[in-house]
């Protein structure tokens, strides 16, 4: 996901001096440090344990103390699956250079960096996630909107009401509801498949976080439970209180507060218009204007109300949501989304929730404290109490009775010198020209979905893939690296893991395809062998084997201990010109979606990965939808987000035909959208 930005041409910066024993006691420390880390965990999940002894339903965090750590790959393992994996992207004089470059590693500096990574897995509760969100997310110096964050979209065809004051309020108040649950360690443990417990340590920050900017790092500040959010609408910010008399505020208060937000026709002060636009930009100027302008007076008071907010809410003045009669409607949303105005969201937030016009939702979500599908978790929870639980009138306003003496939203107050309006304005138009060069396109593809994909006794997620494989060898005639998220929540804090979906035989199925030749008798039986091979991956990413991880670690070691790999560097910088992820859809099963079809979202994306190549983050609706978001860059002369949805569309066509099934099941929704078309690219 947008992960893999992050991970091509990586860099370590820390670098130990002094004699090997120096060396080596720095990576001891290192190791403590995660381990202390880790055994402040285990007080909390002790907590969690002394209450499921004390009743019969588990809470989110009862078997958090069971699950197994993370385990380390053996070396020899590892590269074997790494030079399998880049076989069919090299040529053999290529691959016989990287074949001794890794045996070089294996029988020199492996050995070393291997039995520091055990001993780390012995004391930490896991050897990869605190290197992976520090080094990864935290140390990069490039803007995180766009490069990093994420978005999530609302419901894809029901808007429950257009009203964009109650709307918020809804929203708003089923958050708080699912904040305190999980407080309360209430919610059901998380389960894979419905069966295998997951880790949960994700969603302790969920609320009440801000990743705090750095000249070298950033930091992830988490605190204790907040009692305001911190509103931003029309270039002014304002302070909410989210309880009254120890209770939060209802739904119907909520819309209150909100539409007299709406209602408020003051102007922004001196530097305030834009002024999110420093968590926008470069990292350095925004860390060294935060400490310059925002250390003392009123300035600091504000800016700490935004980052102690339990989230940040944008209520936006531009219409936006997927509108069938509109051909550009999904890709705009997604825009908005992901990168706004580029001075409208807090990109620094955990997350930030944004309203529109007309009553349409979305979240923008800051990567480094959780993955996607945390926020799903939380985006479901909140979607299904919005409209099957909280619901409204028949106004379309928020029920219950309208509590006119609450104090009035506080309005922040700024004193920006000019010289910070400066630096705000250089932030802006650097991201802007970020936000400028995504091209985006979304596609409801509707000719068929898992349904259809489980007759041919096939997993959806193989299918897609190799889908994938096709499509991109047909956009430009290569093939070339490609990143799949798989997730490694089996695992003590476990959070993501790298499948190489360009396998040799992915390859050979596709050139099978483009083989006028051949048979479709051929075609489907590579077809069944490549499909075979993208599972076996994904089980071992889930299960601990994957290999990107446990390569980036051995690299980590090298730089403390002040030793060069140049096989690790090769593959820390080896670009991913084809980054993708599934969203996963139905993790709390609140919602029938057979028994309320409409009532389905259109997931969410990420921006583009690579100058040159694609990000998709596709969904499995149900039975008979699938969306793609697909992302690149205008500025590139080789890609084309509405081609390469065209070729993904074509390509699952025809994979279908091998398998020579239809989709005699098609609902209304189906019959009405069709795949998106926004025309041919333009800059």
């Amino acid at each position: 996901m947008a992960e893999a930005h992050q991970a091509v041409g990586f860099q370590f910066t820390v670098r130990p001096d002094g004699l090997d024993y120096k060396l080596s006691q720095e990576v001891i420390k290192n190791i403590y440090l995660s381990g202390v880390t880790a055994w402040k965990k285990r007080v909390i999940q002790f907590k969690s344990l002394v209450k499921m002894f004390s009743g019969r339903r588990p809470l989110l965090y009862s078997f958090q103390a069971s699950l197994p750590r993370l385990p380390v790959p053996s070396v020899d393992d590892t590269i074997c699956r790494y030079l399998e994996s880049v076989r069919p992207l090299l040529d053999n004089k290529q691959y016989n250079q990287m074949e001794t470059l890794a045996n070089d590693f294996k029988e020199s500096l492996a050995p070393q960096l291997q039995r520091y990574l055990i001993l780390k897995s012995w004391w930490a509760t896991n050897y990869v996630s605190d290197w992976w969100e520090e080094y990864i997310y935290l140390r990069g110096r490039s803007p995180i909107m766009v490069n990093s964050n994420f978005y999530v979209m609302d419901l894809l065809y029901v808007t429950p009401t257009h009203r964009q004051a109650a709307r918020a309020g809804n929203v708003v108040h089923a958050m708080l509801q699912y904040r305190r649950k999980l407080e309360r360690g209430e919610h059901a443990p998380l389960r894979a498949l419905g069966i295998v417990p997951m880790c949960s340590t994700q969603m302790e920050r969920m609320f009440n976080t801000t990743r705090i900017p750095g000249v070298e790092t950033d930091i992830v500040q988490h605190l204790n439970d907040r009692k305001h959010l911190v509103v931003y609408h029309k270039g002014r910010f304002f302070k909410v209180w989210l309880y009254t008399g120890g209770r939060h505020l209802l739904p119907s208060e909520l819309e209150t507060q909100f539409q007299r937000i709406l209602n408020d026709t003051s102007e922004p002060q001196p530097g305030e218009l834009k002024l999110a636009a420093l968590t926008a930009g470069n990292r350095v100027p925004w860390a060294r204007a935060r400490a310059k302008y925002f250390g003392q007076g009123a300035n600091k008071v504000s800016l700490d109300a935004i980052e102690s907010a339990a989230f940040f809410l944008t209520l936006d003045d531009e219409v936006q949501g997927y509108d069938p009669a509109k051909t550009n409607s999904l890709d705009s949303y997604a825009k908005s989304l992901l990168h706004g105005k580029c001075y409208d969201r807090w990109f620094d937030k955990s997350f930030t929730l944004i309203s529109y016009p007309n009553g349409k939702m979305g979240v923008n979500a800051e990567h480094s404290w959780a993955d996607a599908p945390i926020v799903g978790h939380m985006w479901e929870y909140v979607l299904a109490t919005d409209c099957f639980h909280l619901g409204y009138t028949e106004e379309g306003h928020c029920k219950g009775d309208v509590n006119k003496g609450l104090p009035y939203p506080t309005r922040l107050q700024w004193q920006i010198p000019k010289e910070c309006h400066e630096v705000i304005d250089r932030s802006y138009q650097f991201a802007k020209q970020i936000a400028d060069d995504v091209d985006f396109h979304g596609c409801l593809f509707n000719e068929f979905g898992k349904g259809l994909i489980k007759k041919s006794k096939t997993s959806p997620d193989a299918f897609i893939q190799l889908a994938l494989q096709l499509a991109q060898f047909r956009d430009q005639g290569v093939f070339c690296l490609t990143y799949e998220s798989s997730m490694t929540r089996m695992f003590r804090d476990g959070r993501t893991e790298t499948v190489r979906s360009c396998t040799s035989e992915a390859v050979a199925f596709v050139r099978a395809m483009e083989d006028p030749g051949a048979t479709n008798a051929q075609r489907l039986a590579l077809f069944r062998k490549a499909a075979d091979k993208h599972q076996n991956m994904y089980r071992l990413a889930m299960t601990g084997s994957g290999i990107d991880r446990h390569l980036f670690c051995l690299y980590i070691m090298s730089k403390y201990l002040g030793v060069e790999s140049p096989f690790l560097k090769q593959v820390l910088s080896e670009p991913w010109k084809l980054s993708t992820s599934q969203t996963p859809q139905q993790q709390l099963n609140l919602v029938d979606i057979n028994k309320f079809p409409k009532y389905v979202g259109a997931g969410g994306g990420f921006g583009p990965v690579a100058d040159d190549g694609y990000g998709v983050s596709y969904i499995i609706v149900g039975e008979n939808l699938i969306t793609f978001h697909i992302s690149s860059k205008f500025s590139s002369p080789e890609t084309d987000s509405f081609r390469f949805g065209q070729n993904i569309k074509k390509a699952m066509l025809d994979i279908r035909a091998l398998f020579k099934l239809q989709n005699d099941v098609k609902t209304e929704e189906q019959a009405k959208h069709t795949c998106l078309e926004n025309g041919k690219k333009q800059m």
